[in-house]
């Protein structure tokens, strides 16, 4: 079995004014919450099992925003961080939730999108074995941890924010890992910083030769919407897709209903809850199409 983790923390410092009085995963990315993006992701990998992490002041919002989780199929609980002491302590926080399952950690800013993306995710949690990343081509490496991978497409090596990068393939915020990441996220030394880093988390990974990078081709986006212009630019994306592909991107009603989470009796129930909005009017026609 594998748990799911949304690390939804920090102070969204990056987005001032915009979360000064608000969370930056409750900000808009088109018409939803951006919380609903990564939760999505790890509903298409099959994961029902999940904890949120944030800080003292978003949890409670987060758990009016999304409950339990029961109304599509989920099991959700929550957990406070603090202070913003590195991703890595996301598996110290989520100790007792991991138990001796396998995670999938997705950071509470990242949105993915693509053809077959699901397919990829349900068979990188069935193929997982130690650590598998996800990569995606940047045009400034420097700003990300960066992964290289030989030309048997087997990854090389790890760095993080690099003066002088070895690829442009930035490593994203969605990390599957086996049982084994609880130890080693003890046994990390905090950075200069007082963190503890993904990066050395991945790194001991790689030391053991038990790292995989899959490269998300063209086909797929990712954005990391900590930034106004990533933000924005991650709404525009999702416009697109949702008026001129007319594909849902992130609507996790009918995510829970293609996956089986739920059945269309409860979809239409809650779309209806919403049937003055285009998003509740979606649910119910799709609730009709797939009874």
């Amino acid at each position: 079995m594998m748990k799911g983790i949304v690390l939804a923390g920090g102070n969204g410092t990056r987005l001032f004014p915009l979360t000064s009085v608000t969370s930056k995963q409750l900000l808009a990315v088109y018409n939803k919450p951006m919380a609903y993006y990564p939760l999505s992701v790890l509903m298409l990998a099959g994961v029902r099992d999940i904890l949120i992490i944030s800080t003292p002041s978003t949890v409670p919002v987060m758990r009016n925003l999304l409950g339990d989780g029961s109304q599509l199929g989920l099991n959700l609980s929550y957990a406070v961080q603090q202070e913003p002491r590195g991703i890595a302590e996301a598996f110290l926080i989520g100790a007792d939730h991991i138990g001796d399952d396998s995670s999938a950690l997705i950071l509470g800013d990242n949105v993915f999108h693509g053809p077959g993306f699901a397919e990829l995710l349900r068979e990188a949690r069935e193929s997982l074995d130690g650590c598998t990343l996800f990569g995606y081509p940047v045009p400034d490496p420097d700003r990300y941890g960066i992964g290289e991978v030989d030309r048997a497409g087997r990854l090389v090596s790890i760095e993080e924010k690099p003066p002088r990068p070895r690829s442009n393939t930035a490593i994203t915020g969605l990390y599957l890992y086996d049982n084994e990441v609880v130890e080693i996220a003890r046994g990390l030394a905090p950075s200069p910083r007082g963190e503890l880093e993904i990066t050395d988390v991945n790194l001991e990974y790689l030391r053991r030769g038990r790292a995989k990078l899959i490269g998300l081709s063209r086909g797929h986006t990712w954005f990391d919407c900590g930034t106004h212009d990533s933000l924005l630019a991650a709404g525009q994306y999702v416009r697109f897709v949702e008026k001129y592909r007319g594909e849902r991107v992130a609507c996790l009603e009918e995510i829970a209903l293609r996956m089986g989470f739920i059945d269309a009796e409860a979809c239409y129930r809650l779309g209806a809850g919403m049937r003055h909005s285009t998003y509740g009017r979606h649910l119910t026609e799709i609730a009709y199409a797939l009874d």
